[in-house]
């Protein structure tokens, strides 16, 4: 019987995710139907942690609909036990390099852009209260944009994330993720993995 972990971005990035309809409502519960049958047939079993529920569930105001208890139905809610699972030192090198990596690729896109927010204010010369705003609310955006993109991307931003991973490894089971930094680092970790795409094609086949 295989096992499968999901995370919450399978039902909300329709570009490269199960590809079970356009709308996530429509998408879980198309997903709902696929995960039920196979349950019926004993083929397999779909897994998340607490803090992957908590995030799923708060993207809906109503949280008591009924396809998403339905949904929630045909998913066994575990925490991993982190107690029993080990893994090799040089994972946490790595970890601590790519930090150490991020951080100062940050600190230099802040410097950069507070450089260029501040000759810009100096090229119009005196700015009213309004016009300052604007031009440092641009380059403000900007940083955030460019800081977000240098630091989180590609990476674990959440203890979510790690809990995906850890339970995935945990089951022996696979990993079903959009997220770039939680494929990433569950193949450091040696997890196994199911590509989006395959594992809609597997709920709508059946």
């Amino acid at each position: 019987m295989g096992k499968y972990v999901l995370d919450t971005n399978l039902f909300f990035n329709m570009e490269p995710g199960l590809s079970l309809g356009t709308k996530t409502e429509e998408v879980v519960v198309a997903a709902t139907s696929g995960m039920k049958h196979l349950k019926e047939k004993k083929e397999a079993e779909f897994f998340m942690p607490p803090r992957v529920v908590e995030e799923f569930l708060s993207f809906f105001e109503n949280k008591e609909q009924k396809f998403l208890k339905e949904f929630l139905a045909q998913i066994t809610v575990k925490s991993p036990d982190v107690s029993k699972i080990q893994f090799p030192a040089s994972l946490f090198y790595k970890l601590v390099e790519d930090v150490r990596h991020r951080n100062y690729r940050g600190l230099a896109i802040a410097q950069e852009e507070a450089k260029k927010a501040a000759q810009s204010v100096i090229d119009e010369g005196k700015l009213d209260k309004k016009s300052f705003e604007i031009k440092v609310g641009g380059a403000i955006k900007t940083l955030r944009e460019r800081f977000r993109q240098a630091t989180r991307f590609g990476f674990l931003d959440s203890v979510a994330d790690l809990d995906l991973i850890v339970l995935a490894r945990e089951l022996d089971a696979y990993l079903v993720s959009t997220d770039e930094g939680v494929v990433s680092w569950g193949r450091a970790f040696g997890v196994r993995e199911m590509e989006a795409s395959i594992f809609g094609k597997k709920l709508s086949h059946g």
